[in-house]
């Protein structure tokens, strides 16, 4: 099976370059059908050798006819198919040729129950696919929703039939897979939102559709792959000192609240920083540097007292722990006015929020609560749009934004974001942000120039952190804590260890 690829369209793209594909490079409709049904049939077959009986559910348009296809397959390999369309036969066109197909195999179609679910080893979902432009509800919904019931293990066609194609979201209710099979080209939806949720794991076959039928299409999305981890972090030369890893300078930790500048100072030596200090409350100083000695600790009693430090720093990190006192805003403001790469977070994103200006060679980290006040919006929007909000988060700063959250999105005006496929439910902690914060601002620290990498780093710094949270729970999620990643970003960031 091919693995994923590095770029993901939108569904009018991938549909366009189907189009050109049939009417440009000579791969008629129905040869892609039959090529996207024997690939699906694989798939599954990969994932359930020991499966016999399979139930296709197939819809009216071409995702249906995807299904008749497997189904004709499947039977021809001797598995027991049954064939069910609850919405009626095809609507025409190769649809309806897959269907006459399967019949004259000696295939049936039988009135749908959900009893025929119950009776399966495997279900394939082709009700929908992408063509869905409007709420599911009625029988069809019913149709759905016996399918998630039924406890056997479903392929999606392209996609969960259900799930909105773009953005991820249910349009009233989806199919739960546990395998999708896409085709000519990554959906967005299978990504972002709660699409991962009801993709399971994901396949894609381009059908051998050739690259040029995407025409001058701009990509959706770009996946973080290895080929953006080794460019950030290549092995390092045996001569090499701390001196050329880059200093960070973490600027947080307000008065009582120590913790988060820790975490985040502590990542970026984890990271690969060759000098990092840490400007902090000076009630706070000794305590950070007794339980992290490799730190370097400075109390700040006033802006006038970072000045020197900001001097001597390659890339600073403002924000973790910071508060929102005079103090902290003194802090905020000269960071702000040094010439120095920037990664914000925390307080020092409420602060802009407040006193909102463009922020050239910086980096926004914010959760979807801070961009939610960024963008002087609510959490739902941002939630419902996550792509929109980072591009929006870019353009309103002049900076590299990401937006945190299941699918952390990277994004700089006019180009198409970064999205992270790592992560877990267990990464919903305390402390998680400070870590990629610290994390960001080491592995820029460590590039030739800083500011021109910025985006870069924010990117390689998404998936170093999730990574190392995916290491990290593997002995479970829930009870996991920001401080257990610290012994996994070692090699996370070693990548051709």
């Amino acid at each position: 099976m091919q693995a994923l690829p590095a770029v993901v369209h939108s569904t009018a793209d991938v549909r366009a370059a189907d189009r050109r594909a049939q009417a440009e490079h000579g791969l008629p409709g129905y040869l892609l059908m039959t090529r996207a049904g024997e690939s699906a049939l694989a798939a599954l077959r990969a994932q359930w050798p020991l499966a016999r009986r399979v139930l296709v559910v197939c819809g009216r348009g071409n995702n249906g006819g995807d299904g008749y296809v497997v189904a004709r397959y499947a039977r021809a390999a001797g598995l027991h198919v049954r064939v069910a369309a609850p919405v009626g036969p095809p609507a025409g066109g190769d649809a309806e040729r897959a269907a006459a197909d399967w019949a004259a195999s000696g295939g049936a179609v039988e009135p749908w129950s959900p009893a025929l679910a119950a009776d399966a080893d495997v279900i394939v979902d082709a009700l929908l696919g992408i063509g869905l432009d409007r709420a599911v509800d009625g029988p069809l919904a019913g149709v759905i929703e016996a399918l998630n019931a039924s406890g056997r293990p479903i392929v999606a066609l392209d996609v969960p039939s259900g799930l909105d194609s773009d953005r991820g979201w249910p349009r009233g209710v989806a199919v739960r897979a546990a395998l999708t099979v896409t085709f000519v080209g990554l959906k967005p939806g299978c990504l972002l939102g709660l699409g991962p949720e009801h993709v399971g794991r994901l396949v894609c076959d381009d059908l051998d559709v050739p690259a040029e039928a995407f025409g001058a299409a701009v990509p959706y999305l770009a996946r973080i792959t290895d080929v953006q981890l080794r460019a950030a972090l290549p092995r390092r030369a045996r001569t090499a000192h701390k001196g050329v890893h880059g200093r960070v300078l973490v600027i947080g930790g307000g008065a009582g609240m120590p913790g988060a500048v820790r975490l985040a100072g502590e990542a970026a030596l984890r990271a690969g920083a060759g000098l990092v200090t840490i400007a902090t409350w000076p009630a706070h100083a000794a305590a950070i540097a007794a339980g992290r000695p490799e730190l370097i600790c400075a109390g700040v009693e006033d802006a006038a007292a970072l000045v020197p430090l900001l001097d001597a720093a390659d890339v600073v990190a403002v924000g973790p722990g910071l508060g929102r006192t005079p103090w902290a805003a003194a802090l905020v403001e000269a960071a702000f006015a040094a010439a120095r790469p920037l990664v914000v977070d925390a307080d020092a994103l409420n602060h802009l929020a407040v006193t909102p200006r463009r922020l050239a060679n910086a980096c926004l980290t914010p959760h979807p609560g801070e961009a939610a006040r960024l963008l002087g919006t609510t959490i739902d929007a941002v939630q419902a749009d996550r792509r929109g909000a980072a591009l929006q988060l870019a353009s309103r700063f002049g900076a590299v934004s990401v937006l945190k959250g299941a699918g952390s999105l990277v994004a700089r005006d006019g180009a198409a974001p970064w999205i992270c496929e790592r992560g877990n439910p267990g990464m919903a902690a305390a402390g998680m942000g400070d870590v990629l914060t610290g994390v960001i601002a080491a592995i820029a620290a460590q590039q030739p120039d800083p500011a021109a990498a910025l985006e870069l780093a924010a990117a390689v710094g998404v998936r170093v952190h999730a990574t190392a949270g995916d290491l990290a729970a593997r002995g479970g999620e829930r009870g996991l804590l920001a401080s257990d990643l610290m012994t996994h970003l070692h090699a996370c960031v070693n990548p051709s260890v």
